[in-house]
């Protein structure tokens, strides 16, 4: 089940300790990076056992600023930053993305259409008050097996496919990942699109609740359950103070 694997996999990440002095968090500084070098600033790759076809993520060159390009051709993979912070100092996230094509399988709705040309992912640290007894039982187990417990949910911004904008969906995988869709469909196909948006109202939006401490920041773009392929773009992302 690939959404839980990447809950785990930011959860048993090398944790990055943020306070609340400075003003913005660069996230993401693809923009101070040099094309065709390695992704640095603490980002890894994100992969899966049972997906044996990678998304390519490399560092290019687009109207002279570094972005990050991401290839995807009927694979999975991403990449993630973890971090240890309270939404709540920083609670504005703002990036920049662009996209090729949206992906006329994708459904929001269904396991099999589960695929997006762009997500960026924001997961939270586990608060035992929040989980079902059921939810607990399975975090003391991964426990054992880890040492480690996987975050306790994720918002997911997304380009949609068709799905409305400014719309929130559970993810088809678990309902611990709420997909919220901030551009959708081909209107602003190749060209760049800014994105600002406010952490904490989008949690209390989709989970009824304030958030938790966040516990890490990823980028995937997907193919592999439709088979399909795209290409998206990744400008700089950045937290902000309130």
């Amino acid at each position: 089940m690939k959404y839980w694997v990447l809950l785990l996999l930011v959860g048993l990440a090398a944790t990055v300790v943020h306070g609340a002095d400075d003003p913005v968090i660069a996230v993401g500084r693809f923009s101070a990076m040099a094309p065709g070098a390695p992704v640095a600033g603490g980002w890894e790759p994100m992969t899966f056992k049972k997906i044996n076809a990678h998304t390519r993520y490399t560092l290019v060159e687009d109207a002279g600023n570094t972005v990050l390009r991401a290839d995807s051709h009927a694979s999975a993979s991403g990449l993630v930053k973890k971090m240890s912070l309270d939404p709540r100092d920083y609670p504005v996230l703002t990036w920049s993305w662009k996209v090729s094509n949206t992906l006329a399988k994708g459904d929001v709705s269904k396991k099999s259409g589960d695929d997006y040309a762009a997500r960026i992912y924001i997961t939270f640290a586990e608060d035992p008050q929040r989980l079902s007894f059921i939810e607990r039982t399975k975090m003391a187990a991964i426990r054992l097996l880890y040492g480690k417990t996987p975050p306790s949910a994720a918002l997911a911004y997304v380009w949609g496919n068709h799905a409305a904008v400014g719309s929130i969906h559970p993810n088809p995988y678990t309902d611990r990942v709420q997909m919220i869709i901030v551009d959708s469909g081909p209107a602003h196909l190749n060209h760049w699109r800014s994105a600002r948006r406010n952490i904490v109202n989008d949690f209390k939006r989709a989970f009824g609740t304030g958030p938790p401490r966040i516990s890490g920041i990823a980028v995937m773009t997907d193919t592999d359950n439709t088979g399909e392929s795209t290409t998206a773009w990744y400008g700089d992302i950045t937290l902000h103070r309130k």
